[in-house]
Protein backbone atom coordinates (compact mmCIF):
# COMPACT_ATOMS: atom_id res chain seq x y z
CA UNK A 1 0.00 0.00 0.00
CA UNK A 2 1.30 3.22 -1.05
CA UNK A 3 2.16 6.03 1.85
CA UNK A 4 -0.19 8.40 0.62
CA UNK A 5 -3.19 5.92 1.87
CA UNK A 6 -1.84 5.09 5.25
CA UNK A 7 -4.30 5.95 7.87
CA UNK A 8 -2.74 8.81 10.43
CA UNK A 9 -2.12 7.35 13.86
CA UNK A 10 -2.67 10.60 15.97
CA UNK A 11 -6.36 12.22 14.66
CA UNK A 12 -4.84 15.96 16.78
CA UNK A 13 -1.35 17.09 16.88
CA UNK A 14 -0.36 17.78 20.21
CA UNK A 15 2.63 19.11 19.81
CA UNK A 16 1.23 22.26 17.80
CA UNK A 17 -0.22 25.16 19.97
CA UNK A 18 -3.91 26.07 19.52
CA UNK A 19 -4.75 29.49 20.01
CA UNK A 20 -8.50 30.31 20.56
CA UNK A 21 -8.80 33.90 18.56
CA UNK A 22 -12.17 36.18 19.04
CA UNK A 23 -14.90 35.69 16.85
CA UNK A 24 -16.76 38.46 15.58
CA UNK A 25 -20.29 39.12 16.07
CA UNK A 26 -23.40 41.35 15.14
CA UNK A 27 -27.05 41.48 15.96
CA UNK A 28 -29.40 38.90 14.08
CA UNK A 29 -32.74 38.95 13.51
CA UNK A 30 -35.55 38.22 15.84
CA UNK A 31 -38.98 36.73 15.28
CA UNK A 32 -41.54 39.20 16.54
CA UNK A 33 -44.77 38.52 17.62
CA UNK A 34 -47.29 41.10 15.80
CA UNK A 35 -48.18 43.97 17.77
CA UNK A 36 -51.81 43.82 19.79
CA UNK A 37 -52.12 40.05 19.60
CA UNK A 38 -53.05 38.19 23.02
CA UNK A 39 -51.29 35.18 23.32
CA UNK A 40 -52.04 32.47 25.98
CA UNK A 41 -48.66 30.99 27.64
CA UNK A 42 -47.71 28.35 29.97
CA UNK A 43 -44.84 29.26 32.50
CA UNK A 44 -44.21 28.70 36.27
CA UNK A 45 -46.29 30.71 38.43
CA UNK A 46 -44.56 31.44 41.88
CA UNK A 47 -47.15 30.75 44.85
CA UNK A 48 -44.65 30.96 48.02
CA UNK A 49 -40.83 30.96 49.01
CA UNK A 50 -40.99 30.05 52.75
CA UNK A 51 -38.25 29.57 54.93
CA UNK A 52 -38.34 25.98 56.63
CA UNK A 53 -36.64 25.41 59.89
CA UNK A 54 -36.58 21.65 61.31
CA UNK A 55 -34.32 20.32 64.42
CA UNK A 56 -32.59 16.92 64.39
CA UNK A 57 -30.94 14.80 66.83
CA UNK A 58 -29.05 12.19 65.56
CA UNK A 59 -26.18 9.47 66.92
CA UNK A 60 -23.33 8.83 65.09
CA UNK A 61 -21.24 5.82 65.06
CA UNK A 62 -17.29 5.76 64.24
CA UNK A 63 -15.89 2.41 62.55
CA UNK A 64 -12.91 3.23 64.15
CA UNK A 65 -11.11 5.11 67.69
CA UNK A 66 -11.36 9.00 66.12
CA UNK A 67 -8.93 11.42 68.10
CA UNK A 68 -10.18 14.79 66.87
CA UNK A 69 -12.81 15.72 64.13
CA UNK A 70 -10.94 17.99 61.65
CA UNK A 71 -13.30 18.64 59.18
CA UNK A 72 -17.29 18.55 58.79
CA UNK A 73 -19.05 19.39 55.19
CA UNK A 74 -22.27 19.44 54.82
CA UNK A 75 -25.30 19.71 52.33
CA UNK A 76 -29.40 19.63 52.64
CA UNK A 77 -30.70 17.12 49.75
CA UNK A 78 -34.81 17.57 49.28
CA UNK A 79 -36.00 14.47 47.78
CA UNK A 80 -39.51 15.18 48.79
CA UNK A 81 -41.50 18.24 48.03
CA UNK A 82 -45.30 18.42 47.86
CA UNK A 83 -48.13 20.64 48.47
CA UNK A 84 -51.29 19.06 49.06
CA UNK A 85 -54.27 20.58 47.60
CA UNK A 86 -57.73 19.07 48.05
CA UNK A 87 -59.51 18.57 44.84
CA UNK A 88 -62.69 20.17 42.97
CA UNK A 89 -65.29 19.40 40.98
CA UNK A 90 -64.62 22.07 37.85
CA UNK A 91 -61.61 23.79 37.06
CA UNK A 92 -60.69 26.32 40.19
CA UNK A 93 -58.34 28.34 41.72
CA UNK A 94 -57.79 29.41 45.89
CA UNK A 95 -55.81 31.44 47.22
CA UNK A 96 -57.37 31.42 50.94
CA UNK A 97 -56.29 29.98 53.96
CA UNK A 98 -53.34 27.81 54.43
CA UNK A 99 -51.80 24.33 52.90
CA UNK A 100 -49.80 21.96 53.62
CA UNK A 101 -46.51 20.93 52.51
CA UNK A 102 -44.84 18.02 52.60
CA UNK A 103 -41.39 18.28 52.89
CA UNK A 104 -38.48 14.93 53.40
CA UNK A 105 -34.85 14.94 53.06
CA UNK A 106 -31.26 14.55 54.68
CA UNK A 107 -29.15 16.19 55.69
CA UNK A 108 -25.32 14.39 54.24
CA UNK A 109 -22.40 15.30 55.80
CA UNK A 110 -18.89 14.29 55.44
CA UNK A 111 -17.11 13.76 58.54
CA UNK A 112 -12.98 13.92 57.92
CA UNK A 113 -11.39 12.82 60.77
CA UNK A 114 -8.12 11.40 62.50
CA UNK A 115 -7.62 7.97 63.81
CA UNK A 116 -4.54 6.73 66.03
CA UNK A 117 -1.75 4.54 64.73
CA UNK A 118 -0.10 2.96 67.42
CA UNK A 119 3.33 1.68 67.88
CA UNK A 120 4.82 -0.89 69.09
CA UNK A 121 5.16 0.53 73.04
CA UNK A 122 1.37 1.01 72.59
CA UNK A 123 1.67 5.25 72.20
CA UNK A 124 -0.32 7.60 70.21
CA UNK A 125 2.36 8.67 67.76
CA UNK A 126 0.79 9.09 64.71
CA UNK A 127 -2.65 9.28 62.70
CA UNK A 128 -4.09 8.92 59.94
CA UNK A 129 -6.86 11.03 58.24
CA UNK A 130 -9.92 9.27 57.08
CA UNK A 131 -13.70 10.15 56.14
CA UNK A 132 -17.08 8.73 57.02
CA UNK A 133 -20.35 9.80 55.11
CA UNK A 134 -24.00 9.80 56.59
CA UNK A 135 -26.68 11.05 55.72
CA UNK A 136 -29.65 12.47 58.76
CA UNK A 137 -33.01 11.90 57.87
CA UNK A 138 -35.90 14.55 58.35
CA UNK A 139 -39.77 14.79 57.39
CA UNK A 140 -41.96 17.24 58.39
CA UNK A 141 -45.19 19.16 57.30
CA UNK A 142 -45.55 22.93 57.40
CA UNK A 143 -48.56 25.22 56.92
CA UNK A 144 -47.82 27.53 54.16
CA UNK A 145 -49.69 30.79 53.33
CA UNK A 146 -49.52 31.27 49.07
CA UNK A 147 -48.72 34.53 47.25
CA UNK A 148 -50.56 33.60 44.39
CA UNK A 149 -53.99 31.41 43.51
CA UNK A 150 -53.00 27.97 43.53
CA UNK A 151 -54.91 25.92 40.46
CA UNK A 152 -56.93 23.43 42.64
CA UNK A 153 -57.23 19.57 40.92
CA UNK A 154 -60.01 18.71 39.21
CA UNK A 155 -61.66 15.29 40.30
CA UNK A 156 -62.07 12.38 38.13
CA UNK A 157 -65.78 11.43 37.47
CA UNK A 158 -67.27 7.67 36.86
CA UNK A 159 -70.89 7.12 36.87
CA UNK A 160 -73.01 3.66 35.48
CA UNK A 161 -75.78 3.40 33.46
CA UNK A 162 -77.74 0.77 32.78
CA UNK A 163 -80.90 0.04 29.86
CA UNK A 164 -83.83 -1.31 30.57
CA UNK A 165 -84.82 -4.68 29.40
CA UNK A 166 -87.92 -6.69 29.22
CA UNK A 167 -87.89 -10.83 29.33
CA UNK A 168 -89.82 -13.67 29.96
CA UNK A 169 -90.59 -15.22 33.14
CA UNK A 170 -90.68 -19.02 31.80
CA UNK A 171 -92.86 -21.85 32.60
CA UNK A 172 -94.84 -21.55 36.20
CA UNK A 173 -95.16 -17.88 35.43
CA UNK A 174 -98.38 -16.59 33.75
CA UNK A 175 -97.44 -15.78 29.91
CA UNK A 176 -99.01 -11.89 30.53
CA UNK A 177 -95.87 -11.46 33.30
CA UNK A 178 -92.51 -10.58 31.91
CA UNK A 179 -89.56 -10.03 33.95
CA UNK A 180 -88.79 -6.00 34.03
CA UNK A 181 -85.37 -4.40 35.10
CA UNK A 182 -81.96 -4.14 33.98
CA UNK A 183 -79.55 -6.87 32.60
CA UNK A 184 -76.92 -7.55 35.42
CA UNK A 185 -74.85 -9.41 32.96
CA UNK A 186 -74.21 -6.12 31.08
CA UNK A 187 -72.29 -2.93 32.75
CA UNK A 188 -71.93 0.56 31.84
CA UNK A 189 -69.55 3.28 32.85
CA UNK A 190 -68.60 6.80 31.40
CA UNK A 191 -65.79 8.04 33.11
CA UNK A 192 -63.54 11.43 32.71
CA UNK A 193 -60.00 11.86 33.74
CA UNK A 194 -58.50 15.08 34.33
CA UNK A 195 -54.70 15.29 34.50
CA UNK A 196 -53.93 18.45 36.80
CA UNK A 197 -50.80 20.57 37.22
CA UNK A 198 -48.54 18.92 40.30
CA UNK A 199 -47.45 22.04 42.09
CA UNK A 200 -43.16 21.82 42.21
CA UNK A 201 -40.47 22.78 44.34
CA UNK A 202 -36.81 24.61 43.94
CA UNK A 203 -34.25 24.76 46.97
CA UNK A 204 -33.51 28.40 47.40
CA UNK A 205 -30.69 28.03 49.91
CA UNK A 206 -30.00 26.44 53.23
CA UNK A 207 -27.68 26.94 56.71
CA UNK A 208 -27.22 24.36 58.99
CA UNK A 209 -26.22 24.92 62.94
CA UNK A 210 -24.98 22.33 64.92
CA UNK A 211 -23.25 20.92 67.88
CA UNK A 212 -21.41 17.66 67.83
CA UNK A 213 -20.38 16.15 71.53
CA UNK A 214 -18.70 12.70 71.85
CA UNK A 215 -20.46 10.25 74.52
CA UNK A 216 -18.01 7.91 75.04
CA UNK A 217 -14.34 9.37 74.43
CA UNK A 218 -11.74 7.70 76.66
CA UNK A 219 -8.07 9.41 77.54
CA UNK A 220 -5.06 7.23 78.02
CA UNK A 221 -3.75 9.40 80.61
CA UNK A 222 -5.31 10.75 83.95
CA UNK A 223 -6.85 14.01 84.23
CA UNK A 224 -7.16 16.20 81.04
CA UNK A 225 -3.78 16.15 79.69
CA UNK A 226 -2.76 13.62 77.39
CA UNK A 227 -4.82 12.46 74.13
CA UNK A 228 -8.03 10.32 73.59
CA UNK A 229 -10.48 8.49 71.39
CA UNK A 230 -13.93 8.12 71.09
CA UNK A 231 -16.24 6.30 68.44
CA UNK A 232 -19.87 7.93 69.39
CA UNK A 233 -20.74 11.29 68.72
CA UNK A 234 -24.40 13.00 69.43
CA UNK A 235 -25.31 15.45 67.07
CA UNK A 236 -27.82 17.96 67.25
CA UNK A 237 -28.81 20.25 64.18
CA UNK A 238 -30.71 23.57 63.49
CA UNK A 239 -31.51 23.04 59.71
CA UNK A 240 -33.58 25.66 57.86
CA UNK A 241 -33.96 26.38 54.38
CA UNK A 242 -36.17 28.48 51.73
CA UNK A 243 -38.18 26.65 49.17
CA UNK A 244 -39.85 28.44 46.40
CA UNK A 245 -43.07 26.31 45.34
CA UNK A 246 -44.25 27.29 41.71
CA UNK A 247 -47.11 25.49 39.80
CA UNK A 248 -47.36 25.53 35.76
CA UNK A 249 -50.16 27.73 34.72
CA UNK A 250 -51.64 29.50 31.69
CA UNK A 251 -51.75 33.00 31.32
CA UNK A 252 -52.97 35.30 28.63
CA UNK A 253 -50.13 38.31 27.78
CA UNK A 254 -50.45 41.19 25.07
CA UNK A 255 -47.79 42.14 23.15
CA UNK A 256 -47.32 45.57 21.49
CA UNK A 257 -46.22 49.00 22.71
CA UNK A 258 -47.65 49.94 26.03
CA UNK A 259 -46.91 53.54 25.18
CA UNK A 260 -48.80 53.56 21.81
Amino acid sequence: MSDKYQPKRDCVEVNKSANVGECANVEGDTLIVPDDVTRTIRVPVQLAVREITTNLVADIHFPEPVMEIKDVKKRVEIVQCRLLTPPVAAPAFSDNGTFPLVIKGFVRKNIQYATPVYNKEGNCVASDIKSLTVRVPFECVSNIPLDAPVQLPVSNTRSEFDYYREQDLGRGYPEKDQFLSSDISQFHQFSTQFYNQLPFCELLSSTILEWDEATNRHSYHDGPVGEGCFTKVVEKMIVTFTVKVLQNQQLNITTGDDDA
